[in-house]
Parts: structure tokens; sequence; C-alpha cells
């Protein structure tokens, strides 16, 4: 392809095997894909391992303290299963978990899950770690890729298999003789494992612990290290989905890791092949780059009407909580709760997104309704900000990439100005004639301090009156017009139109165009504005006149583009 004119880049890619030469696929079973068809229209069942999986990747993990302060974040936004750590790692994590019963901390509605490995004394330290909680979910884990078999266990299927079994009987034994006892078991690097080996364990473990509609077994599926694009995870779960035995009596958990950057599609992914239940992390915190990101997943329903059952109405409160517990900050593009992520600096952009926001308000007043109420239709902006306990003061930033719908966003929303579309375009080339210069950004103060540095009369209206007559005004003024002293009075038809006789009587002929007169808000003084357009020996420019009085911020626009030469 002549077009294309990259070369070899010399990277030793050679030295890597494809996903499909690591592991088989899935095996046909004649049907062939249905999850490309598929559609979202609920949320799953939400499992933040937040306190397990996510803690144990911070360089400093989560002291007691934090680890309660997540925990209860969790609750408040709804979350009904919360991994609580892995009891038997440590002391710490044990003395949280007995925290959870002593303190009473976990409500009726909500089932804890308790992480470990699938060892006798590990087990035991488990159970004993959560005696007393009402709703516990026992999540056992065992590698079973083929890597992993050879180089951590020195074990080959048919070993790692008996010792699966002998550990999920041992569990059974005991956490049947306890009411709301539930199991899990994960499979770690699913996604690098042999289909019909985790088949296998799966289907086998399902019978060991009895699973039915009324006490489900979870069976969780995680791509432990990303390997392979979204799809192929997706074909992997609705294998799974389709040969599970008791596919009533199991939940299809996924565990999504985010080596690739896919982790969020891998999830979506997988939710459309058959997945009921997923597992992550708020924000994405987790090993390597992270585990799925929940609050993602969460917002990418919610965009799309569906309820993700999950309260994300104070975001930003939410993620004050994790960036404490976690001591790692949220980077500013993270997607929907990044400080940037609703901000507009191009031009088009703000440009579309000032008038979406016009017609939005519009449609709500036809309707009826509040804006907050009214369907969201905008250029730019997948959810409304609001939805999440954000503003709007941050949507719109100017900076030398901006262009004059951002500079009119700003002084609209900041001084309640609505700058005639002319002097948008004029007054944005001088706002990036700043911003260049500078090379930074600017505000809704800074805008309205060049606005009128640029546009408006820094001479004197010393004195001027109006007297109405039959068929007309008579104006008598006295002002400094450059350096020009303009002391005179005229008759017309209107102040203005008598300005500009008395202007053009002292060698200064001004033909104004057009005026556009509104107030001030309370950032500058709550006066009149006039923005008068005029042309000045063939040369057209604005001017711009605040004042107490109508008529006064009248004569001083007139006289600031007389000014401007």
């Amino acid at each position: 392809m002549k077009w294309n004119r990259q070369v070899p880049s010399g990277m030793p890619s050679h030295r890597y095997r494809s996903h499909y030469d690591r592991v088989p696929t899935p095996p046909d079973d004649g049907i062939g894909r249905q999850w490309p068809s598929n559609r979202l229209t609920e949320a799953p069942l939400w499992a933040p391992v937040d306190l397990r999986d996510g803690n144990q990747a911070l360089p400093e993990p989560m002291d007691t303290a934090r680890k309660r302060l997540m925990f209860e974040q969790l609750v408040r936004m709804g979350y009904k299963e919360i991994e609580c750590g892995y009891p038997a790692s440590s002391q710490a994590e044990f003395d949280f978990t007995r925290d959870l019963v002593t303190f009473d901390l976990v409500p009726d509605d909500v089932t804890v899950v308790a992480f470990t490995a699938a060892r006798p004394d590990l087990i035991d330290r488990t159970f004993e770690s959560v005696r007393g909680l009402a709703n516990v979910v026992l999540h056992v884990y065992v590698p079973t890729a083929p890597m992993w078999r050879s180089m951590v266990l020195g074990q080959d299927r048919k070993e790692l298999l008996a010792h699966i079994l002998k550990s999920v009987e041992y569990v059974a034994r005991i956490g049947d003789t306890i009411p709301g006892m539930r199991y899990q078991f994960a499979p770690e690097v699913f996604n690098l494992t042999e289909p019909d080996f985790v088949l296998e364990i799966c289907n086998s473990i399902t019978e060991v612990w009895d699973a039915s509609p009324d006490r489900p077994v979870s069976h969780n599926f995680p791509t432990t290290v990303e390997t392979a694009t979204p799809n192929v995870f997706a074909d992997q779960i609705e294998y799974m989905h389709r040969h599970l035995d008791r596919r009533e009596s199991v939940i299809l958990s996924v565990h999504t890791h985010n080596d690739r950057g896919t982790g969020v599609a891998s999830s979506e992914l997988a939710m459309l092949a058959g997945a009921q239940r997923v597992e992550g992390c708020l924000f994405g915190n987790g090993e390597r780059t992270g585990n799925v990101d929940l609050v993602t997943l969460g917002l990418n329903l919610h965009s799309q009407g569906i309820d993700p059952m999950i309260d994300f109405s104070d975001l930003d409160a939410v993620r004050r909580t994790a960036e404490h517990c976690n001591r790692i900050d949220v980077h500013p593009r993270h997607p929907y709760v990044g400080d940037l992520v609703f901000t507009a600096f191009s031009g088009t952009h703000q440009d579309a997104i000032k008038k979406g926001f016009t017609k939005h308000n519009a449609t709500a007043k036809a309707a009826g309704v509040e804006p907050v109420q009214q369907p969201w239709e905008m250029p730019y902006l997948p959810i409304d900000p609001a939805d999440i306990g954000r503003d709007y003061e941050a949507i719109i930033r100017v900076n030398s990439q901006s262009g004059k719908g951002g500079v009119a966003y700003l002084l609209q929303t900041g001084y309640g100005l609505d700058l005639p579309r002319a002097l948008q375009i004029d007054f944005a080339r001088r706002v990036q004639h700043t911003t260049d210069d500078g090379g930074g950004e600017v505000n809704a103060e800074e805008l309205w301090k060049l606005l009128t540095a640029e546009y408006a009369h820094h001479g004197a209206l010393d004195k001027w009156s109006l007297e109405h007559l039959g068929n007309g005004d008579h104006l008598t003024v006295r002002a400094t017009l450059g350096d020009v002293q303009v002391n005179g009075e005229a008759s017309a038809s209107g102040p203005v139109e008598a300005l500009t006789l008395i202007l053009a009587d002292h060698g200064c002929p001004v033909e104004v165009l057009a005026m556009s007169l509104q107030s001030v808000a309370e950032g500058a003084g709550g006066q009149a504005i006039t923005f008068a357009q005029c042309r000045m020996n063939g040369k057209t420019q604005w001017g711009m006149g605040i004042e107490s009085s109508v008529t006064a911020s009248a004569l001083r626009a007139v006289l600031a583009a007389a000014t401007l030469d």
C-alpha cells in the first residue's frame, strides 16, 4: 500500500505469541455467536473488590480506618455484594473483617465476600473471620492456566482438578452448616485456560456445592492478565454461558483487568455474552494497569437510559473517598469523574455546546419542565454533568484553542452577557492573541477585564443632559474622545444620533450600524451595558459603554467605538 509509509520499528515483537497460539478457542457448537446482536437492558450484580484486589495493588495498603471508610462509601452508593478482603492473608485483613461484625457495619441487604486460596488452613481462617455475618460468600480461587500449572503449581490437569475438588469439598463440609453461606469459585487466568478444562472444573464444583436457584453458586471468570481483544473474551464467556451445568443455579461472574486498556470493553461484551455479575474497582484501581472501572461501566449504562442501580449523584465525593483511601489521584481525563472530562477548549466544540444548552433550555421551558428533567441531547456531552453532582462552571474553558462560542459562553454564564455574534468573532480573535502570548487559560473574570480593556470608553463623560422635544431629543454633552475634547449640543431623533452630529462637528464622523442594550450581572455592579458597532473612516469597530443610565451607556459605547481607531 503506497499510501502507508511506515517501516519496521525494530521492536522485538517476534518474542511474543498471539493469544490464539497460547490457548484453544472455544469449540464451535454449531450455534454461532449470539452476543454481537444482543443488547444490554439491565445492570448486572456489581461486586466491588476495592478492599481486596484493589487494596493489594496499593503501594501503601489501606489501614483499618481507610478500609472502613471505603466500605461505608460502597454501601452508601448501593452496592449489595462487597468483597471485604483476604482475611487469611494478614492480621490486619482478619481484624477488619471482624470489625464488620463487632461494629455491626453490614446492612441486612448487603452480602460480604471473603476471598481465600484453596488451602485448608486458609479456608479455616476465613470462616473464622466471617463468623457472625448474616450473608456471606466464600470466594475460593485457584490458578488454572497451563503456564501457572507448570511454572507455579507443578501439577498437570488431573492433579490440579483433584486438588480443587478436595478443597471445595472441604469448604462445603464447613459452610453447609452455616446459615446464609454461599460459595464462589474463580479459575484464575481463566482467559488463558483451555475452555474444556474450565468447564470440567466448574461443572464438578457446581455438583459438589449442590447449586440450586435458592442457593446459587458463583463462577467468576477473570482476565487475570488481559491478552486478547475483547471479542475473544466474549466468545469464551458465551461458551461457558451455554455449557455450564445447572445454569439457572449458577451466577456467571467476570473480573476483567486492563492490561491492554480494554477492561471496560471486555466486561461490556461479556455482559452481552451472558455475564450476570461484574467485579471491579472504583475508578479502575488494581494490579498493573488496574481492574475494570465500575464507575465507568455503571455510567455507561446510565448514558444509554439503563439504571445502573448504583447512586453516582455525588461522584466528586466518591472520588475524594477513593483518592484518600487509595492515596492515588484520579486522572483529570478519567471518564465521567475527571476534572476536565466535561470541559471543552476547542472553539467548534464550545460553539456547539453553547447552542445545545440554548436549545435544551428552550425545549424544557416549552415542555413546562425544569432543564434537569428534560431528556438529554447535547453535542459532545454524553451525560448531563448535573446527574453526578457537577455544575456547569467548568464545561467551557478558554485557551488558545478556543473560539467565539467558548468566549461567549463564559461571559454569558459569568456575567449574563449575550455578545452580538459579530462582536463574538472580533473579541475571540483578541482573546486568542492574548492566550497565544501568555500560553495559558483565561477564566470569565479575565475575559471581562479584557473585554472592557479592548472595547470600553476609557475617556471622560463629564457632563450630559437630554431634553425631550416634541419631534426628538436635544443633547448637550461634554466628553473626552482620546485627545479630542468634545463639547457641544445637537438635536436629532434620539440621543445617539445627536451625539454623532456633535462628533461630526469635531471632525469625528461616526456611523452607528448596530446597537445592543442589556444589563450586566452582579459581577460588574448591576449596570446597563451597550455594545455599539460603528463605522468610522471606512473602518468598522465595536465600542462598549457601562453606566447606571441606559442613555449614558449608549453614549459611552459610541464614544468608545470612535476612540478605538
